[in-house]
């Protein structure tokens, strides 16, 4: 189990001062990887034996079980795309579990009712602004493909635009980032900054470390994969598909009738290739 989701299943038993240094621990988890009892004391200011206490609550044996679990995880977390094809299975089989497996976590994430919430900042919103880092870039591709054919105002906003692009943005307006560890600074800078400018956030992300969650309540958690040197798109391909699905939902006859008049453009411009059934022998 994650050192966040440790900290969630035990949240009931902290004190103050336990609280005092989850917070810290979730604020920077590197902070439990390097250095002893001693230094995470001094850095959150409590004592050596209130570090041991709060490791022991969470169910290790002491300070230096629960950082080399840190460690364990922050370096899975890290590992580096090289490395990640250096070291994968020459069958696809392992990759096809990883992506079966992220494909029902998805969905379990996914509920109903997230993904409700997660729509209506995009019904109502005047412009829909959908940032992503290049490893999630295929889900906001997805989502701004779906909801243009469904809503106008909707822009994919690429990173060497991204401040001009972003720069009239409003309160009615909606950024819709997606971003997974490693954490790209150009998606995680233009949220903060469009937050601190009261854009609502809706955050397709990876957990409660990641920097986006702490933006928005608006959000969901995914599990993504590492399938071969890179991560896995479809968690975030999932998410997009099942949010346009409930924003037509929303829209009602607006995003029927806009679909209908794309319709009578495709035909008009003989967009697609008419071709007729193969005939039988």
């Amino acid at each position: 189990m994650s050192i966040t989701n440790l900290i969630a299943s035990h949240n009931e038993r902290f004190t103050p001062t336990d609280r005092r240094i989850a917070e810290a621990v979730l604020e920077d988890p590197m902070l439990l990887t390097f250095g002893t009892a001693s230094a995470v004391a001094e850095r959150v200011s409590t004592s050596s034996p209130s570090i041991v206490r709060f490791a022991t609550k969470l169910g290790f044996e002491g300070f230096s079980e629960l950082q080399q679990s840190v460690r364990e995880e922050i370096s899975k977390q890290f590992t580096s795309p090289s490395h990640r094809a250096r070291q994968q299975d020459e069958s696809v089989a392992p990759v096809q579990l990883k992506i079966e497996d992220a494909v029902h976590a998805a969905f379990d994430a996914l509920t109903p009712e997230c993904i409700k919430a997660m729509a209506l900042p995009i019904v109502v919103a005047k412009n829909v602004w959908i940032l992503s880092g290049e490893t999630s870039m295929a889900g906001a591709i997805a989502l701004a493909s779906g909801l243009s054919m469904i809503r106008p105002n909707v822009r994919l906003v690429q990173e060497h635009s991204a401040s001009r692009d972003l720069c009239g943005a409003l309160a009615e307006d909606v950024a819709v980032v997606f971003d997974f560890s490693r954490y790209r600074r150009n998606s995680v800078i233009a949220a903060r900054t469009l937050a601190d400018l009261d854009v609502p956030i809706v955050a397709i992300t990876d957990g409660p470390l990641s920097p986006l969650s702490s933006l928005t309540e608006y959000r969901c958690e995914l599990d993504v994969p590492a399938v071969g040197p890179f991560d896995s798109s479809v968690p975030a391909v999932i998410a997009a598909e099942l949010l346009v699905s409930q924003v037509v939902t929303e829209l009602g006859d607006e995003a029927l009738n806009r679909i209908d008049r794309l319709e009578v453009f495709w035909q008009a411009t003989d967009t697609f290739l008419v071709t007729s059934p193969p005939t039988k022998p």
